[in-house]
């Protein structure tokens, strides 16, 4: 992870938006950091897609995410989804 990077926002969304977005950045950080829980991971991440609907979108930000943090919004979601209920799923690979 880099020092600080600063998060891909959309000047167009509002707050909560943000704060809904930021909340899938921080799991993110935090399935590659310590791990997180399969089910908390994948409600921010439907929360996420209630703001970001477009797929195109979606990608777009988890490059910028990835360029800006060395972390990836697909690899935590694909992790989700081979585990296990209430299972803990941490990325050991941050290479960057």
């Amino acid at each position: 992870m880099q020092e600080n990077y600063s998060y891909p926002l959309d000047e167009a969304w509002t707050q909560a938006d943000i704060v809904t977005v930021i909340a899938l950045y921080n799991a993110v950080e935090k399935a590659y950091e310590s791990g997180v829980k399969r089910d908390e991971f994948l409600q921010k991440y439907r929360s996420f897609q209630q703001v970001v609907p477009m797929k195109m979108e979606q990608k777009r930000l988890d490059r910028e995410f990835e360029l800006e943090s060395g972390y990836s919004i697909y690899q935590v979601f694909k992790q989700c989804q081979q585990a296990k209920n209430s299972e803990k799923v941490r990325i050991r690979n941050a290479s960057r």
